[in-house]
């Protein structure tokens, strides 16, 4: 048995490119080509000392306690790789790999951690034959290396989720292919999406539904309430699908603007498109779209809905390959737009005695448990899950809804507060919930700021039913504020209007199908 490396652990993360098809053709011959991959990669591996710690269908995971043996592990199953006579049909197993060198969590032989979040992410962007290697393993072996193999470098690339780019070099292997494809990074790709400053939590359902979406309409709008997560998890996707719009994907951030009047300009600069003499800005950019294969995404529509309304409008019947994701409130109401409401992250349910479900096993299961224990440890090292306050952190999750804003706000203050201080004055997170970046917009910064952001982008009747539906601490019907909520300026013949208003502007939530709807 391998003894399980501890501490400083090299890792190497492999799988086969293009498996999936070839496991379609040729499915007698994947069966045996793939056992024939396992003990190639398993003999290399426990050969240079190293522990294969998790296997996904083709894909190996395996820790070193030194750099040098998991390079020479990789040069070994290449060669192998390389050497072996393969079924006629599938010709040659191409594998790609990445290594990278960090401390990670070992528990129970598995590892957990950022380091291993880095070396999946490298070897994800590589190509079949292709090895990967960071800067930090780069830096442990550069001396090390066997006759005839050097470290070519590949630049500095983003990867996707992670807030620092990584200089990546490539390890080159006499008589191996060496010349392979730019890296499938961003860099790669034309595109204006800013890099992430902190990792993505989770939402691995909702970024498959949004990309599947986008396959069979030309308009898709994320919808949810302010803090849900929208900006986000567009952005998200709109990395995910790089490869597909082979004219860019371009970002338009629309919540600066106060002007409507100022969209065209936006969108405009983004695409960094000048205006022509004589010419409107407006021509300028369908000339541009016309024939362009690229995805726009307008983010934070909702208080420019008309002008954003009207413009998609135009784009989608003037340019045949244009597509658009847009992020607000509320849908924009045009032809061929499909909503998507971003749900809250996942929280977990309350517990009992006979059911404990607040273990910390149980509880890093939930996407908001885990946004809550990353970004409290980005502003306090110190801070960890345990026994004593996972009950406690769990009720933060489930009091705050999921939301992500609210669950950012509440994380930054174990700076100061115990998570059970925390927990006694959410009672009053108005005041709590405080403290946002200071680059980011001023309804960002609170949640008092956010729910007034809100509040101001309603008409004056909307506002009132807002205020009178509060009364309601458990939900309602439509009856009930038919009742409840009439009276000047609202007659109880509006309220159905309104509330559905709120409704699609994402203040209020239905609940019910095969009954009568509750909000």
């Amino acid at each position: 048995m391998p003894t399980i490396p501890t501490g400083t652990i090299t890792f190497l993360f492999t799988d086969i490119e293009g498996s999936t098809r070839l496991w379609e053709q040729y499915p007698a011959q994947m069966q045996l080509a793939l056992a024939r991959h396992d003990a190639l990669l398993r003999q290399a591996i426990e050969q240079n000392s190293g522990y294969v710690f998790k296997t996904v269908g083709d894909a190996f995971c395996a820790a070193f306690s030194t750099a040098k043996n998991a390079l020479l592990a990789t040069i070994h199953i290449q060669t192998a790789l390389v050497a072996e006579p393969w079924p006629v049909e599938i010709r040659q197993i191409r594998v790609r790999m990445g290594l990278h060198t960090g401390v990670a969590e070992e528990r129970e032989g598995d590892y957990f951690g950022q380091t291993l979040n880095r070396v999946a992410r490298l070897q994800a962007v590589a190509y079949g034959g292709q090895i990967l290697v960071s800067t930090v393993t780069r830096e442990l072996v550069a001396n090390l290396l066997p006759e005839g193999c050097y470290l070519l470098d590949l630049g500095e690339h983003r990867l996707k989720d992670l807030a620092n780019p990584e200089q990546i070099f490539q390890l080159a292997i006499p008589g191996l292919p060496s010349e392979f494809p730019p890296l499938k990074t961003s860099n790669t790709y034309p595109n204006n999406l800013p890099p992430s400053t902190t990792s993505f939590i989770g939402r691995e359902i909702e970024i498959a539904k949004i990309k599947a979406l986008l396959i069979t309409s030309r308009l898709v709008t994320l919808t949810g309430a302010g803090g849900i997560g929208k900006t986000r998890l567009s952005q998200t996707v709109a990395q995910e699908l790089l490869t597909t719009f082979k004219d860019g994907i371009w970002l338009v951030e629309l919540a600066p603007l106060a002007d409507p009047a100022l969209v065209v300009q936006a969108v405009a600069h983004a695409l960094k498109l000048s205006e022509k003499p004589g010419q409107l800005l407006l021509t300028t950019l369908l000339e541009r779209l016309k024939t362009n294969n690229i995805l726009l995404l307008l983010d934070n529509c909702e208080h420019l809905i008309e002008s954003c309304a009207r413009l998609v409008t135009e784009l989608l019947a003037d340019c045949p390959n244009l597509k658009i994701l847009t992020t607000s409130r509320e849908g924009l109401n045009v032809r061929g737009e499909r909503l998507y409401r971003v749900p809250s992250l996942g929280v977990p349910p309350a517990g009992n005695q006979t059911q404990p479900l607040n273990t910390i096993e149980n509880l890093t299961r939930y996407e908001a448990v885990r946004l809550f224990i990353e970004r409290a440890q980005a502003v306090n090292s110190q801070f960890q899950l345990t026994e004593k306050n996972s009950k406690t952190v769990a009720e933060i999750c489930r009091r705050l809804d999921g939301i992500p804003l609210a669950l950012e706000l509440a994380a930054v203050r174990v700076k100061a507060l115990s998570v059970e201080q925390i927990a006694k004055r959410l009672i009053d997170r108005f005041r709590l919930l405080t403290g946002g970046n200071r680059t980011d917009l001023p309804r960002q910064q609170t949640l008092r700021a956010l729910i007034d952001w809100s509040y101001d982008l309603l008409d004056e009747k909307e506002q009132v039913l807002w205020q009178r539906l509060s009364i309601f601490a458990g939900g309602w019907t439509l009856e009930a504020a038919e009742k409840v909520c009439t009276g000047e300026p609202i007659e109880e013949w509006e309220v159905l209007d309104l509330l559905t208003q709120l409704v699609e502007k994402s203040l209020v939530v239905t609940e019910g199908e095969n009954v009568a709807t509750r909000y």
